[in-house]
Formats: structure tokens, sequence, C-alpha cells
């Protein structure tokens, strides 16, 4: 699915395409699913720029079996199962490559953002990029582990350094990570309070393990979150929305708070005043993508079935304008795949 040029749903189109040449570093992979993210989105409609040329083939969440590898790759063959993480073209030497922060090299590409990515029967990635799918996870599940479940393990995890027994708020919680947000913050042992703006999709946050769900009213939710929260509100705040909540989801939070901005759905501008942050000891930070060890830990913790991969609707590659679509009009919840 080739988008030429930034526009509407109808400027992705089903297009042959010459098989990519690949480099002695990069892998050439069957992809068997891709995941739709609401990035995809941004690109597509013209929000995010930077990085981006047309045409481009969207995408940055697939798993499939590799085709062909090139004359340097060591660590994969042909028939491998894989799954990817959202970034190529790594340098694997500055101080980020080696410090498992590969998403801040300056060298890196997203996938799907300034590479073509994995709406497509085969995609072009760096080796360094994939890491083995052990074939107790399907292909289907596969193909969101990096994104929707290792961003969150990233900001809850790593970034936000939740402790149990702590209050963690999970706005979006009804979308791809916000869903499993939630199952990551009840392994770190917190109380989750989960905001959406759906009614129609509490049941589905309330099974991945919620302990209290929150609808927003007219935009409003801070009042019951601290409610929920002991009346102090929340240690650490994983927003998956961005500007539509933020002023919100920060006054939602307790004094030490750590707020970690993961996803922004509109790209508009958020004004506040910083002594709310400072007069609380609130910590604001933020996560990109994932790295190998965090793909390797979630791919790790769902072959174990300590995380479940929630794979709602599965489409075929060709429907990809419908589906987002559906995404933008918040007619989906979870995660869902494209088939190619």
């Amino acid at each position: 699915m080739v988008t030429d040029h930034p526009g509407d749903f109808d400027v992705m189109r089903a297009r042959d395409v010459a098989v990519p040449t690949l480099g002695p570093r990069e892998v050439l992979v069957r992809n068997y699913a891709s995941g739709v993210c609401y990035h995809d989105h941004l690109i597509r409609v013209g929000v995010m720029k930077r990085g981006i040329t047309f045409p481009l083939i969207l995408g940055h969440e697939g798993a499939g079996i590799v085709q062909e590898v090139g004359s340097a790759v060591r660590s994969l063959k042909r028939g491998d199962r894989v799954a990817c993480t959202q970034w190529t073209e790594n340098c694997g030497l500055c101080r980020f490559c080696r410090t498992n922060r590969e998403s801040l090299c300056a060298e890196r590409k997203y996938f799907g953002h300034d590479r073509d990515g994995t709406y497509a029967e085969l995609f072009k990635i760096q080796e360094d990029s994939l890491l083995p799918l052990p074939s107790e996870v399907g292909f289907e599940e596969g193909a969101i582990l990096s994104c929707a479940i290792g961003t969150v393990l990233a900001a809850i995890r790593d970034v936000g350094r939740t402790q149990a027994g702590e209050y963690l708020l999970v706005t979006g919680a009804g979308g791809g990570l916000g869903v499993h947000a939630v199952q990551m913050a009840r392994l770190c042992g917190a109380t989750v309070i989960a905001q959406t703006t759906s009614p129609e999709k509490a049941k589905l946050i309330r099974e991945a393990g919620a302990d209290e769900v929150v609808i927003a009213r007219d935009g409003k939710f801070a009042d019951e979150v601290r409610r929920v929260a002991r009346g102090e509100g929340v240690d650490v705040v994983c927003d998956n929305v961005g500007a539509p909540v933020f002023q919100e989801a920060l006054r939602a939070t307790a004094r030490g708070a750590r707020y970690v901005l993961v996803g922004e759905l509109t790209g508009d501008t958020v004004t506040f005043n910083t002594a709310r942050l400072f007069l609380k000891g609130v910590s604001l930070l933020s996560t990109t993508s994932t790295s190998r060890a965090q793909l390797a830990d979630v791919i790790e913790l769902v072959r174990q079935r300590k995380l479940r991969p929630i794979v709602t609707e599965r489409f075929p590659l060709g429907e990809a304008p419908r589906v987002h679509r559906l995404m933008v009009d918040r007619k989906l919840s979870g995660r869902v795949v494209l088939l190619p």
C-alpha cells in the first residue's frame, strides 16, 4: 500500500513495486502481519513532516519469515521467524546504541516514517532491528510486540520506574497502546486507573486488568482520578494521547509523580504554568520507541503468557484506507492488523 502524498484515506493505493535490494547488513522479510498505529495516520495526513518523503510505504509493526539476508548478516538465516522494532539503520557504535537506547541514535531511521515500512508483502530492514520470534508466539501477536507493548514497557517500567503499590494512570486506555499499558502496569504491581472517552471500550479495558475505568466527560477526568487515587492523585502517568488530555492528566498527579509522554494524537501545542510541575516535584518524561533489549523482554513475557497481546480485528492489506478511517472515527479497540 503506497502513499503518494499526504491526504485523505484514499491516498493509500495497492501497487506492485520492485523487490528492494539488500545492503550487507539488511534482511528481506516476508510479512505475515502488520500492526496499524495512529502514528501511521499522522504521517498520511501530513501532521508529521520531519524526515518524511513521499511516495512512502507506511507501517512500523511487522512479523514474518526471513526471505533473504545481506552478505554481512550473521544472526539470522532464511526461514527464521522474526519480529521487528520500529527503527532501522542505527549505527551500533554511538553512546546511545551502546547503552540500550538505539532509538536515540543520530543515524537511525524510523520504519514506515523515514524508510518504507510494513504495509507490504515484503519489507527490508536492518539485521539489528529484528529478533527471533518463538514458535509459541503467532505472527499477528509478533507484529504488535514492539510498538504496542514494547513502548509502554519502556514508559512504565524503565522511564516511569513504576513500583509496586503505586497508582498509575493510563490515558487512551482503549487503544492499542492503552490496553497493553494496563497489563504492563499490573505486572509492575501498580493499581491501574484507566481513562477513556469511549464507554463501550470499558469492558475490554477491565478485562485487560484495570482496577478502575474513568470515562472522560466533556474532556474532564482529573477529579475522578484523584478521588480514586487516595484523594491525592497518581504516582505515574502513561500518556498515550498527548495534547487533548495533558492538562487533566497533569492535574491528576500526586506529589513526586512521573509523567511519561508516549503518544501525541493531534500535534497541537500545550501551554501550562511550570510551577505546576516544580511545586509538586513532578517529573515530565518521555519515551519514543523500543530497544532491542526491551523487545526481547516483551517477547519472553508473551512467550510465558505473562502478557497477552490484544489483537481485536484482522483486515486484508488492501483495506488499509478503511482501517485508517475506522481508527480515526474511534471505532477500533485494542490493536488491529493488516494481513498481506
